[in-house]
């Protein structure tokens, strides 16, 4: 099979339609072979029904429905599982993706040998103030965190190897970051293109600023999980080291300050406990502790944690009890 297009939606009743149809008069263009495959995150309107009707009408229509609202990583996990197609083209549902980038992004992946090309809404049709600018800050800092040269890690519309997907685990909101997730996994080869960014037709945006907020918390949890997912007390350890040498010089200091005054300068001294160096001392020793059980702690759950369900799936359509097999 040559492509799997996965889609996953929130309450797109109205777009789902033309959506479906559009894809397959580029599919049947360019003569490709092809699943679409819907993933309706606990939508509350009919989308669930409009997809089974369009898989009834289509059988290359398929559809996964959660029991409710998981979040668009859990989708595009639950998604990826199931894909059959050489190359993989995830886009949003909402009609701002535009189907006829798919040859194109097909050809990116298949004749220049791109692991994941990502696409680039270069001429926004979003507010200003309200999403364009907090992008750029949000896709800046994500250049500068992650290495990986992209201008738009939030775009939908994104293309990859079947290989890539069947690797990486997409889990949290790190939907985001696919980009850097496959770079951690070692697919170097990760392309761009400027893709059409239609204004939307139907519905409002299911993303508000609050997701800028999380996008933030989310890369510095990626960059911690890139540098020392496997190896925590590297960092906590180290972090322990250093805040034991500031309690260690700042004991020898008290020390040192103490018997100068005692036999070089015959001046009084003061108690321990009153000395200011006292309680960095003291404070260093302690968080320098903490850190160090914060290493092992994170040792541990790395070594016994358990891959457990991060969804509900309510039912399907059209497909079969595919896996993560290569």
């Amino acid at each position: 099979m040559n492509l799997s297009i996965i889609i996953p939606l929130l309450n797109e009743q109205e777009s789902l339609p033309e959506l479906h149809s559009w894809i397959v008069s580029v599919m049947n263009s360019n003569h490709y072979s092809y699943e679409i495959i819907f993933i309706d995150d606990g939508s509350t309107d009919d989308s669930w029904h409009t997809i089974e009707q369009l898989s009834k009408e289509n059988p290359n229509a398929k559809g996964i429905r959660f029991f409710r609202n998981y979040g668009k990583s859990q989708a595009l996990h639950a998604g990826f599982a199931k894909a059959q197609g050489d190359v993989i083209i995830t886009m949003d549902a909402d009609l701002q993706d535009s189907p006829d980038e798919i040859p194109e992004l097909y050809k990116m992946i298949t004749e220049n040998n791109y692991d994941l090309v990502s696409g680039w809404k270069k001429k926004r049709y979003d507010a200003v103030v309200s999403k364009n600018l907090p992008s750029k800050l949000f896709n800046w800092a994500a250049r500068k965190t992650s290495g990986v040269q992209l201008n738009d890690f939030n775009c939908g519309l994104k293309a990859y190897k079947k290989t890539v997907i069947k690797n990486i685990e997409v889990s949290g909101e790190m939907h985001r970051y696919i980009p850097v997730l496959a770079k951690n996994a070692g697919f170097a080869k990760i392309g761009e293109k400027v893709v059409i960014h239609q204004a939307r037709k139907y519905g409002d945006s299911k993303f508000g600023m609050n997701r800028f907020i999380n996008g933030f918390l989310d890369l510095i949890t990626i960059w911690f999980l890139s540098k020392y997912g496997k190896r925590p007390m590297h960092l906590f350890g180290a972090l322990g080291v250093v805040m034991f040498i500031i309690g260690f010089i700042s004991t020898l200091l008290i020390i040192t300050i103490k018997l100068l005054k005692l036999f070089v300068f015959n001046e009084p001294t003061i108690l321990v406990a009153q000395n200011p160096l006292f309680y960095i001392a003291l404070t260093a020793m302690i968080i320098g502790s903490q850190l160090f059980l914060a290493g092992f702690l994170g040792e541990i759950i790395l070594r016994t944690k358990n891959n457990e369900e991060r969804y509900k799936i309510a039912s399907e359509v059209n497909l079969h009890n595919i896996g993560f097999n290569n």
